[in-house]
């Protein structure tokens, strides 16, 4: 077997190994295949929408005698709220709001794929239409009677599904649940708030708030900015993912635990300040029973200790996230549980805190058209064992390290009823055939009242626990959590104590706030990690972020080449390197520069920015050793004054289809102007004719290189599928394995195009399936110097 010439010896020990190391590997699957080719059927295969879950009945007595004897639900309306509990939650889509292609999408969607899929019949079920969410708004969001599974898995909606995926891909579509889109919604974003998402990963909802601060595209560095964070650094890179599809230059992934998150500062006016957030997003883990519809397991997991166990770290969070918002600034407190112990308990715990700081905001009006139920004001409290509690004063001692004081309603009626919890907002699944959720919309209308007391004081500070249970505080702050107390007065411009268990004075942590200079170990402009004592607390280690100087000697060529004007913020350029050639440069906003600068020894940035040119040493001799990435365009084009050519529809659709199309094979007008360029990378750019209402009227810029005969578009497979779909060309992938047949058979592919998925940091991309479209390629060109590409994908005619 050694000899054998087509097999890698490499490959033969490793399955070996494999064999020797787990014997039954493999077992299950070949069982699989002989009972199907037996005429049998695997298991599975009867499961239905949830498919690998045939095992899993989806009752639970003790969750439906826990949410009957709640009253959360209308009695007669009980079965119905389980039956929908019961029944695949459909797919919904959105669509990307702030990017001016929007539109042309919503086209697409429209006049092509919805009217496809609206009358076939799948499993003896018709499918109907998809229809917009009623609530959001300019038809942004659409939902379907289709389950996930049935999209991804039915041969009549592959199409379908494979726009899906290539435009999530892109990011100009997000697949996430109805209920999710609600929170970003609430906050009620403008482009100039400084926003905190504090439980981030895996980004959906973080995603729409970068849309929303990119409300007008013709501003490429909005004043606001978004600092994600999760406590994971494992799902900080899904959330990086998930970030990046976006290109946003205001976007800062962070890892930090939430109830710890440490306050940030910021230089204003030239002196440090506090950075307070104007928005906060404080979507708080949780037991996720309102998710039975698409997480099965929940099922078979629930209890009510869950919620026990997770009330106090929300409680924490919160109370974090309003000692960090702004007064005058809105946080929205959600969960995808419908428990009131996470839910309103939670509120009326955070309210009483505040002693008048914050206020429920009636958000009744903020989204016509979404059903809810309003939050409730009284609830009971059951153990696991079954045993019922509606008072604290009814809690035997042996359970109050389990049960809290806070997980019980006010018992002052006034005190209740000035709350207002009615305003919270409790979505039901089968009111709108979505997921279950709760939403808090809370106000700051002064500094928390620890945060104006000489810090001392918060031991001595009775808390809510004396409060509801007549004796002595069970906490020894009103925070009840082991993060350090905060050693400023609000909005003073102070800093907090550093939270590493170190054991300093408060005096000596104001002291060191108020001393302005750095210390001598910080180098100018580079924003590395925290200390190498914190780094055991986080996860993989990071790179540094280092800005680069206005005279730093790469502008210089870039300069010249591109003829970047006079108001290019260089000082925003960074890399990630301290030694050696830049590989990339990316941007970041002025403010996101702020906190970065500011802040390096105190939290761990796991990404941000968006990547504005990559090395190219081919194109060194041609001027400039810097070419353009697609990612950053958008941010870096209205900056750039030459290198530009403009292009006509029939011009895009040559350079997306074709490796290296002959620059003949452009138009008389783009032909003409690349022939009065150099060689190296260029901007190519499309201008709507609002004359023409047939051709996409939405703006296109895409990275080109010129080479000696012939042009090249450097687009990412994906988005190069979106430009095209967006000109009308059908793009699906080909499941037959055209082009691998076309590689045994000894065949050039002669009409590859050639897709640049670069590797960069956590991130990288592999082509797995083969491509059509629908229009005639050809690719008759000698290669050029031109950049490198890192993979490609084979195109062939449909």
């Amino acid at each position: 077997m050694y000899s054998c010439p087509s097999v890698p010896l490499y490959i033969i020990l490793r399955r070996f190994s494999r064999i020797l190391c787990f014997p039954n590997m493999g077992k299950r699957s070949r069982q699989r295949q002989k009972n199907q080719s037996a005429g049998g059927r695997d298991p599975r295969d009867n499961a239905g929408w949830e498919a690998g879950y045939a095992d899993i009945v989806k009752e639970n007595k003790l969750f439906e005698h826990y949410y009957k004897e709640q009253g959360l639900v209308p009695l007669e309306e009980f079965e119905q709220f389980m039956d929908a509990m019961r029944e695949p939650l459909p797919a919904t889509i959105r669509i990307t709001g702030y990017k001016s292609h929007a539109k042309e999408i919503l086209h697409c969607l429209k006049e092509k794929y919805f009217k496809d899929i609206q009358e076939l019949e799948i499993d003896g079920q018709k499918t109907e239409a998809p229809q917009p969410l009623s609530w959001y708004p300019d038809e942004q969001a659409w939902h379907t009677n289709m389950s996930r599974k049935i999209i991804r898995k039915s041969p009549l909606l592959e199409k379908f599904h494979q726009f899906l995926v290539s435009e999530t891909e892109s990011g100009n579509i997000s697949r996430q649940e109805a209920v999710s889109m609600i929170p970003p919604l609430l906050l009620k974003i403008e482009s100039h708030h400084k926003i905190l998402d504090m439980c981030a990963a895996p980004g959906s909802k973080t995603a729409q708030l970068i849309e929303m601060l990119h409300s007008d595209m013709d501003v490429p560095f909005p004043e606001g900015f978004v600092i994600a964070n999760d406590v994971d650094n494992k799902r900080c890179y899904l959330l990086v993912h998930q970030a990046k599809r976006l290109n946003s230059p205001c976007i800062m992934v962070v890892n930090h635990d939430a109830s710890c998150i440490p306050m940030l500062k910021i230089d204003k006016d030239g002196s440090k300040d506090i950075l307070f957030y104007d928005r906060i997003l404080c979507d708080v883990p949780c037991s996720g029973d309102g998710t039975m519809r698409k997480n099965i397991d929940v099922w078979k997991k629930w209890t009510t200790s869950n919620s026990l166990h997770l009330h106090g770290l929300q409680l924490r969070i919160a109370v974090r996230g309003v000692e960090q918002l702004a007064v005058g600034g809105r946080m929205v407190y959600s969960t995808c549980s419908l428990n009131p112990i996470e839910d309103e308990a939670v509120i009326a715990a955070l309210l009483e805190k505040s002693e008048g700081a914050l206020e429920l905001a009636d958000s009744s009006a903020d989204l016509p058209g979404l059903k809810w139920m309003p939050g409730v004001t009284s609830w009971k409290l059951m153990t696991k064992e079954g045993q019922w509690f509606s008072d604290w004063s009814e809690v035997p001692s042996s359970r109050h390290t389990q049960i809290r004081p806070t997980m019980f309603p006010p018992t002052d009626k006034e005190r209740l009823a000035s709350m207002h919890l009615e305003r919270c907002m409790r979505i039901l699944p089968h009111h709108q055939n979505t997921g279950g959720f709760f939403v808090a919309v809370l106000v700051k209308k002064a500094p928390m009242p620890w945060n104006k007391r000489y810090p001392k004081l918060r031991k001595d500070m009775s808390s809510i626990s004396e409060t509801r249970a007549g004796g002595p505080a069970a906490a020894s702050s009103p925070v009840d959590t082991p993060c350090p107390p905060e050693t400023t007065v609000e909005g003073k411009g102070g800093e907090e104590e550093e939270g590493e268990g170190s054991g300093e004075k408060v005096e000596e942590a104001s002291k060191e706030a108020s001393s302005a200079p750095e210390t001598t170990t910080k180098q100018e402009g580079v924003c590395g990690p925290p200390p190498t004592k914190k780094m055991k607390l986080f996860g993989y280690k990071e790179d540094p972020f280092v800005f680069l100087t206005e005279d730093d000697p790469v502008f210089t060529s870039i300069q010249s080449f591109y003829d970047m004007s006079p108001d290019f913020p260089k000082l925003n350029v960074l890399t990630r390197t301290h030694e050696g050639k830049k590989r990339h440069l990316y941007m970041v906003s002025k403010e996101l520069r702020n906190v970065l600068l500011n802040n390096s020894e105190r939290m761990k940035v796991i990404n941000t920015g968006v990547k504005v040119w990559s090395r190219n040493s081919d194109g060194e001799e041609f001027g400039c050793a810097f070419r353009l990435a697609q990612e950053g365009i958008y941010t870096l084009q209205p900056y750039i004054r030459s290198r530009i050519i403009r292009v006509s529809v029939e011009d895009i659709k040559v350079l997306l289809t074709q490796e290296n199309p002959f620059l003949s094979k452009l138009g008389d007008d783009a032909h003409s102007q690349a022939k009065k360029m150099v060689m190296g990378s260029i901007v190519l750019k499309y201008i709507p004719n609002p004359n023409n209402p047939a051709e996409p009227q939405c703006p296109i810029q895409l990275c080109g290189w010129r080479g000696k005969t012939s042009i090249r578009a450097f687009v990412p497979r994906n988005e190069r599928f979106h430009y095209l779909r967006m000109l009308g060309v059908e793009v699906f992938r080909d499941k037959q394995g055209l082009g691998q047949k076309q590689r045994e058979d000894g065949k050039e592919g002669k009409e590859d195009v050639v897709d640049e998925v670069e590797k960069d940091g956590q991130e990288g991309g592999t082509v797995e399936n083969e491509v059509n479209l629908d229009m005639k390629n050809g690719n008759e060109n000698e290669n050029e110097s031109s950049p490198k590409m890192d993979t490609s994908s084979q195109v062939t005619s449909g």
